[in-house]
């Protein structure tokens, strides 16, 4: 059983497939009708209006409709489009067991317990016949699909079938007169519509299902006596043929399969059986542990079936549809109906090879699964999961188109078997893990012991295997024993190279993974509905087939639909515009295809930019997605051909710097907001002319004041004041005169506003001393003081950096499509075109230099802001309009706009900082941090070692920002320029960017540890302890460059823990005073840890001392003795040898948890032993051991980490990203 789909819910009563789309519906005996994908797994609708549980559904053959019956007795017609009941039917005086609609008539007919089959008319919505006889509950009842049949199964034991042909007559409007009156004359008389025809005796107990053959003349029963009953019927009678026995317990359903000969019945033992319907013999069993089994239903086109069950529904196939297939060159070798067949290519020929012979095992899915091909030899390998897994041997006679008179012998074998030479083959041994390598006379070369347990092998090139377990994969070498590569991917079902060997797809169920040949990660795939298959085209572009879907993907990973299918396919070869694929019946196709859409794409990805042209002009390229595509890809100009929505012109001309365009869209769209988003970007590029008319436009005067002064337009400005005196603006008289430099002006703006006070200062401080006198005499008393021994400080307006015109611009090269895409099409300029393609190469340092002239292109960008105010008009009563601006004509501007479309180059797009550089491909926490990008710094901490507590690395993350970056000043007024610090590498190339200069380096970490060690030694150990702690917080951001200093990387964190453990002991140990057992405990774990032999002899001595002070004299003598073996100082020496001989024989006074004779390791939160064989858990980064309820705390240690936590490792050397395939 190949399971497809399966759902969780209540008992399922009913199940029906729609027979076009990719659903299926269940009813359920909470009372719940539900519609599911079963493609991609999804609940699409829920249906509640039934009382009690719904045991009858059915799908109609071609309105949106179904059927559902329960047990409320009502039979209820749903439209799943709109999501209503149509209507309901009543009539049933019993729960409604089945319903089922008739493929061509607008009947339904429903099984009852009131021991009745009723037919309806659903348009009519009428019961236009009840048939009665069955004298017990009528379990099921359905229509014959082609003939006026009706078989009904009961509990009275017996199985009818009912003609139903007067029904049909009666319906159909009678052609002639003696027809017409026949009709009437049954309908006077009460003629029967329905009649028995057969009564089908033979089963002991009551009889749960019966159906009809799709095509023979063959009835199907199953019982509550376990029996399933193979009935045949003619023109006069119906007999028994055959009795199928194997269940256990009552028999619910049982269905001939649509497509084969084979009968699947599911019972209440909880199993599911198949019956093989010629030989009558069960081929195989399918069990539950738990649910029992209720119904069935087939698929009636597809191989498919679903049954329900105590707790959900499964859909399942019985056989897998794949056919095996090898692809050499211009030829396929496949399997069709147990024949090997050669189809060719180029001339589409189909010929049949020789018979395949049949697996011994009377069992499902065991049809060839893997074909494995050898050109040279003409050999073939055909490999099946019979017997556990075997192959056969085939070498086809060369003859014309590959056909073969003559069947070869086959050899045979068990296991999975590949080609890897071409008169080699290896065989996977499962059972040893082992290779064999065997000839084309089946014998065995030698064998070759994988490298992992492997349960698959597929072809890697000569001499190579790749070796699949579970989620990995591995690329082996037979002749070295060595691997190549490996990498981790969910379990991998088929592989596909490209035609050079460079490149591989590994196809899963739901993903798809490009990798190269040594399996280095490129690009992974994920899909929502099975990947089925795929193949390579010739430009490397990975063409692959979904159940619904044939999609691409480009060697960057980008990917998309290229059609959509209406059944599966299995694609073979790809050949431009032809894809060439199997269908599940084994027969060859070609689909044509457009490949524009993913050749352009992969043209831009390799910048062949004349390609693109060439597409553009000739092709019929649209849609949102190309769009996007482009604009996402950096490439908005060209975008920009394929846009007609003057918004989304308006976007792209912005976002691609083509201001022109932008203008030309803002005029026809004509509001606010986009005339002010066009002033920012042409204030960005200095085009000051766009800028004043969007300005203007909006009626921003207060930013088209500063404009004037930042461009020394005091003309425009001076005006802008007079604007400002019309309109009594207050601020912006103020303001325009500030930006003037007017003093009097000013002085004047305040008097009149009032304010007296800053008028005096203003005028006095500016030396007005008459206007300052006068201001005076006004203010009287109330003259301000200003301040004595201040320096006067001007305001006075800035000097303009350039003065009238727009800026200059960024000397530019011509871009590769400036000014070529606006040309295509146009008349008069195929000329053009082809001397502009016969100069121009491919890439883009063979184009022409086309300088932007410092000066400007567009005069004012074809405006002449004249803001002239006609004086004495005060009669309108002071307003202003836009009017007062004096604009210029339209036509002035559009014509600018168009003149300028082909005469100025746009300017490059903004590159990437430096600091974002640095971190694109780096997994290097230190090299994140000195970007300035702390989060993700921390985040890949957080992955890497488990680090979550930042508080003491913050200061670590702050100077190794400062120190990889450096502060320029450029000139008086401009700020000054960041800038980021590389390392320098004398042999790096000068077009690649080196990583950051790090101010943390793991040279300096050594002089860190001698300041340790020192400290230690002399006795200070909470600065000792701080050092320590110290080391271990910067060496996360320390980057080395080879593997060897990683290992000294690993060995320093190792040192500084057992040190930072010691000194914590000691520290504890001293802020103990009163308990002497604890003392002389810390003291005993002091001694376990891993130090220096200088630091040893003085914890040792320590330990020495403080466990004879306290009467422990073995334990005190253990310790003199272990002194002793240190190569100890005199004085030490001494001391030892004294405790020894005081000790003698002497007994501990006091019971310590410490036991020397068992190794142990000291829990770094609690100070306590856990001895060897006891539960513990680890620090990730420092790796200090703590007893298993610290789980999920802080680490005591190294304070930062979380003790338990998942972590992948210390990640501090490139080369470490290298060796993993990358971990970006």
């Amino acid at each position: 059983m190949l399971t497809k789909f399966e759902t969780k819910s209540n008992r399922v009563k009913g199940i029906s497939f729609h027979r076009k789309r990719p659903w299926i519906i269940s009813s359920l005996h909470s009372g719940v009708i539900q519609l599911w994908d079963y493609r991609v797994g999804t609940l699409i609708d829920r249906f509640e209006e039934h009382d009690g549980p719904v045991r009858g559904l059915h799908f109609h053959k071609s309105q949106p409709l179904f059927v559902s019956g329960g047990d409320d007795y009502k039979i209820k017609v749903w439209n799943y489009k709109t999501r209503l009941c149509l209507f309901t039917l009543l009539g049933h005086l019993d729960y409604i067991r089945t319903v089922q609609f008739h493929d061509e008539y607008p009947w339904v007919v429903s099984a009852s317990d009131d021991q009745t089959i009723r037919i309806w008319n659903w348009q009519s919505r009428v019961c236009i016949s009840v048939l009665t006889g069955h004298n017990h509950f009528v379990m099921c009842a359905s229509f014959h699909p082609k003939e006026d049949l009706v078989v009904s199964a009961s509990l009275d034991q017996t199985v009818r079938v009912w003609d139903i042909g007067a029904l049909r007559k009666k319906t159909v409007t009678p052609a002639d007169d003696t027809l017409r009156l026949s009709q009437m004359n049954t309908d006077l008389f009460g003629g029967v519509d329905a009649v028995v025809k057969y009564i089908l005796e033979g089963h002991e107990r009551g009889v749960n299902w019966a159906s009809f053959h799709p095509n023979s003349p063959l009835i199907v029963s199953g019982a509550d006596d376990r029996q399933v009953k193979l009935w045949r019927m003619n023109d006069t009678k119906a007999w028994e043929v055959d009795t199928l026995r194997g269940h256990m317990n009552n028999i619910s359903c049982v269905m001939f399969h649509a497509k084969q000969d084979i009968i699947v019945s599911n019972s209440e033992d909880k199993s599911i059986r198949v019956w093989d319907a010629t030989k009558r013999t069960a081929i195989q069993t399918f069990r539950r542990e738990h649910d029992r089994f209720w119904i069935l239903a087939v698929h009636p086109e597809m191989n498919l079936l679903a049954a329900g069950h105590d707790s959900g529904m499964i859909v399942f196939k019985l056989e897998r549809e794949r056919p095996a297939f090898s692809v050499s060159g211009d030829s396929l070798y496949y399997v069709k109906d147990r024949f090997l067949r050669f189809y060719e290519f180029s001339s589409q020929k189909d010929n049949r090879v020789f018979p395949i012979r049949k697996a011994g095992a009377i069992s499902l899915n065991q049809s060839p699964r893997t074909l494995s091909f050898s050109s040279t030899e003409n050999a073939i390998l055909v490999c099946s999961d019979a017997d556990g897994g075997s192959y056969e041997l085939y070498v086809v006679q060369r003859d014309n188109g590959g056909k073969a008179d003559v069947v070869p012998d086959a050899k045979r074998g068990g296991g999975s078997a590949v080609f890897v030479a071409r008169n080699r083959f290896a065989v996977l041994d499962k059972s040893s893990d082992q290779a064999l390598i065997k000839n084309l006379k089946n014998e065995i070369i030698k064998k070759s012991s994988l490298p992992i347990a492997t349960d698959a092998i597929f072809y890697a090139g000569a001499g190579n295997l790749l070796c699949r377990a579970e989620d990995k994969l591995v690329i082996f070498d037979l002749q070295q024993r060595l691997i190549l590569g490996e990498i981790q991917v969910p379990s991998v079902k088929y592989i596909v190279w490209s035609s050079d060997m460079e490149t591989v797809a590994l196809i899963s169920k739901h993903t798809i993974v490009i990798t190269c040949k040594k399996l280095v990660h490129r690009c992974t795939l994920h899909e929502t509905i099975r990947v089925k298959s795929g193949a390579w085209d010739e430009n490397g572009v990975f063409i692959y087939a979904t159940l619904n879907h044939i999609k691409y993907c480009l060697p960057n990973g980008d990917n998309g639909v290229i059609r959509t299918l209406d059944v599966p396919v299995y694609i073979t070869k790809v050949s431009g515009n032809n894809i060439n694929c199997l269908d599940r019946d084994g027969k060859n196709q070609v689909i044509a295809v457009d490949a524009t859409e993913y050749v352009f794409k992969l043209s831009l990805l390799r910048k062949k930019y004349d390609h693109v042209l060439t597409m553009i002009r000739s092709s019929q390229l649209c849609g949102q997605a190309i769009i996007a595509y482009l604009q996402q890809k950096g490439f908005p100009e060209v975008a920009l051909h394929f846009v007609k929505d003057e918004r989304t012109r308006f976007n792209l001309g912005l976002e691609s710097g083509n201001i022109q365009i932008a203008v030309a869209s803002a005029k026809e769209i004509d509001e606010k907001d986009h005339w002010y988003r066009l002033g920012i970007e042409a204030l960005r590029q200095g085009n000051t002319s766009i800028v004043e008319y969007a300005y203007q436009w909006t009626k921003n005067f207060e930013r088209l004041s500063f404009l004037y002064l930042i461009t020394g337009n005091r003309l425009k400005l001076s005006k802008m004041l007079r604007i400002a005196e019309m309109k009594n603006d207050v601020m912006g008289q103020f303001h325009n005169a500030m930006y003037l430099g007017d003093i009097p002006t000013r002085v004047a703006i305040l008097e009149n506003a009032g304010q007296l006070p800053l008028a005096y200062i203003t005028a006095l401080t500016h030396g007005l001393i008459e206007t300052a006198e006068r201001l005076a005499a006004e203010l009287g008393d109330n003259v301000p003081v200003i301040p004595e021994g201040k320096v006067h400080s001007l305001l006075l307006p800035p000097t303009p950096l350039i003065s009238g015109g727009d800026w200059p611009l960024l000397r530019v090269m011509r871009g590769i499509f400036a000014g070529r895409l606006d040309v295509a099409g146009r008349p008069g300029h195929e000329e053009e075109e082809e001397e502009e393609e016969e100069a121009s190469g491919a890439e883009w340092g063979e184009e022409d230099l086309d300088i932007v002239d410092a000066d400007p292109v567009i005069k004012n960008g074809g405006i002449d802001a004249k803001v002239d105010v006609v004086e004495g008009n005060e009669e309108n009563g002071g307003g202003w309009d836009l009017e007062d601006l004096d604009l210029p004509p339209d036509a002035d501007i559009s014509v600018a706009a168009g003149d300028a479309r082909a005469s100025v180059f746009v300017a490059p797009t903004q590159g990437l900082p430096v600091s974002q550089i640095w971190i694109k491909k780096s997994s290097l926490a230190g090299e994140h941090a000195a970007a300035g990008n702390f989060e993700t710094a921390m985040r890949l901490l957080n992955r890497q070692l488990g680090i979550n507590n930042f508080a003491p690395l913050k200061q670590i993350f702050l100077e190794l920002y400062m120190g990889s970056h450096t502060y320029i000043p450029a000139f008086t007024k401009a700020p000054v320029i960041l800038t980021a610090i590389n390392a320098w590498n004398e042999s790096a190339s000068p077009n690649v960017r080196d990583p950051p200069s790090l101010i943390f380096k793991f040279s300096q970490m050594d002089e860190k540890l001698k300041a340790a060690y020192r400290t230690t030694t002399e006795g200070r150990f909470p600065e000792a302890l701080r050092l320590f702690l110290n080391i271990l917080h910067i060496i996360p951001l320390v980057v080395v460059d080879s593997r060897r200093e990683v290992d000294e990387v690993k060995e320093l964190i190792e040192i500084a823990k057992e040190y930072v453990l010691g000194l914590k002991i000691e520290v504890k140990r001293k802020e103990i005073k009163g308990d002497v057992i604890r003392q002389q405990e810390l003291s005993a774990f002091f001694t376990n840890c891993k130090l220096q032999k200088v630091h040893s002899r003085l914890v040792l001595t320590s330990a020495m001392i403080t466990c004879f002070k306290g009467g422990n004299y073995a334990t005190a003598a253990n310790f003199a003795r272990m002194l002793l073996e240190n190569s100890p100082t005199e004085n030490q020496s001494r001391k030892a040898r004294q405790v020894l001989q005081a000790c003698g024989d002497k007994k501990d006074a006091h019971q310590l948890n410490y036991d020397y004779r068992n190794p142990f390791v000291v829990c770094g939160a609690t100070f306590v032993p856990i001895y060897r064989g006891q539960k513990d858990v680890s620090c990730p980064y420092c790796g200090a051991r703590f007893i298993p309820s610290i789980q999920g705390q802080q680490c005591t240690i190294c304070e930062i980490a979380v003790v338990g936590s998942d972590a992948s490792g210390l990640l501090c050397s490139p080369a470490q990203g290298k060796l993993l395939g990358s971990d970006t």
